[in-house]
C-alpha cells in the first residue's frame, strides 16, 4: 500500500536476487502470482477479511480457490492458504471463520492440491488471556470456545496455527515489567523463567495455550 511503488516483477527479482525464499500475501493478487511463476519462492496466500462471509458459501470458496490457486498451482509453490486474519472472538466475521476454513479445505481437496498446502487462520497474540510464564500461556475465555473448533479442524488436516507474534506490541503496552534487550534479542543470559528474549516467549505461550485447549500437536 504506497505509490512509487517497484513492479511486481521487480519485487520478486529482488526476492531471488537476495535468496528470500518465502513471501505472504493478504490478498489474491494476480499481477503478483503471475510474477511468481516459477520463482521457487513459498507463499502464504490470504482470505482477505471481507471475503471471509462469502466463502462460507461452499460454491463461491470453490470459485475462489479455481481462481486464484488452481490456476496457478503448477507452478506457484503455495504453502498456506491463510483464511482470514486476527479475527476476534467478538467481531462480527467471528462465526465466519471456521466455515470458511472448511469450504476453502473442500475446494483445495477437490482440486487434489491438498498435498502441496494446507489451510489455516492467522491470529494475534491478543487472544491470549495470560502469557507469562509461557508454560501458563492461555487463551482467555473469550477466545477459548472460538478457538478450540478452529485448532481440532487444524488437527484433523495436520495443518499449522498462524499467529502474527509482534514483541513491538507486548513491550509497548508493558514497559514498566518488560526490557528493552529483552524485547530486542540483546539481551544477555536468561530471565527468571528461562527465557533470553520475548518472541521465543510469546511462541511458546501459544504452545502452552494450544495444549490447554486439547491441541498439542498443532505446530
Amino acid at each position: 500500500n504506497g505509490n512509487n511503488l517497484p513492479t511486481k516483477q521487480a519485487v520478486v527479482d529482488l526476492y531471488k536476487s537476495n535468496r528470500i525464499g518465502k513471501i505472504r500475501l493478504y490478498y489474491p493478487d494476480e499481477g503478483v502470482l503471475q510474477a511468481l511463476r516459477g520463482s521457487n519462492i513459498e507463499v502464504i496466500l490470504g482470505v482477505p477479511n471481507d471475503q471471509l462471509q462469502s466463502l462460507t458459501n461452499a460454491g463461491a470458496a470453490t470459485n475462489w480457490v479455481n481462481k486464484y490457486v488452481k490456476a496457478y498451482s503448477q507452478n506457484v509453490k503455495f504453502k498456506y492458504i491463510a483464511v482470514g486474519n486476527e479475527i476476534h472472538p467478538g467481531d462480527s466475521l467471528a462465526g465466519s471463520v471456521l466455515p470458511a476454513l472448511e469450504n476453502i479445505q473442500k475446494a483445495i481437496s477437490a482440486a487434489n492440491l491438498q498435498g502441496q498446502m494446507k489451510v489455516s487462520t492467522a491470529i494475534d497474540t491478543t487472544l491470549l488471556g495470560n502469557s507469562y510464564p509461557p508454560k501458563d500461556g492461555v487463551f482467555s475465555s473469550s477466545a477459548s470456545s472460538y478457538i478450540r473448533p478452529i485448532v481440532n479442524f487444524l488437527a484433523r488436516n495436520g495443518a499449522p496455527f498462524l499467529a502474527n507474534v509482534y514483541p513491538y506490541f507486548a513491550y509497548v503496552n508493558n514497559q514498566q515489567s518488560i526490557g528493552l534487550d529483552y524485547a530486542l534479542f540483546t539481551k544477555h543470559g536468561n530471565n527468571e523463567v528461562g527465557y533470553q528474549n520475548l518472541f521465543d516467549a510469546l511462541l511458546d505461550s501459544l504452545y502452552a495455550a494450544l495444549e490447554k485447549v486439547g491441541a498439542p500437536n498443532v505446530k
